[in-house]
């Protein structure tokens, strides 16, 4: 039984460099084994100069298949788009969040997640 009374707090940060989906886009967060997580921020930013998309994927681990979180979000250049405000987002242990950017861009993702320890999680 999780134990949602303690959970860790943890941020990642990562400036994306892949063009390209699924197992090719950068890895910016992974579950830990035996914990499910709650990403409560995520924050990506253009630092371009000039107006791009960008996209981040869940990888399901059960399922082992990605599902899209944003699907081409135009950011204007050298500004800033917070996704999960207010809200949460749950993952399982061995989910990831995945990121890739179009071609010629220059972005950056911020994630914050509080992870809860799952004695029965795999």
């Amino acid at each position: 039984m999780v134990d949602f009374t303690f959970g860790r707090n943890t941020t990642q940060h990562k400036s994306i460099t892949s063009t390209s989906a699924g197992a090719s886009a950068d890895v910016v967060y992974t579950v830990p084994s035996k914990y499910i997580s709650q990403v409560t921020f995520l924050l990506l930013g253009n630092g371009g100069s000039a107006t791009k998309k960008v996209y981040v994927q869940r990888y399901i681990a059960t399922s082992t298949s990605y599902a899209y979180i944003i699907n081409g979000m135009d950011i204007l250049q050298y500004n800033v788009a917070s996704v999960v405000d207010g809200s949460t987002l749950s993952l399982q242990s061995g989910d990831k969040i995945c990121a890739y950017k179009e071609a010629g861009s220059t972005f950056d993702i911020t994630i914050s997640a509080t992870e809860y320890y799952n004695p029965t999680g795999g």
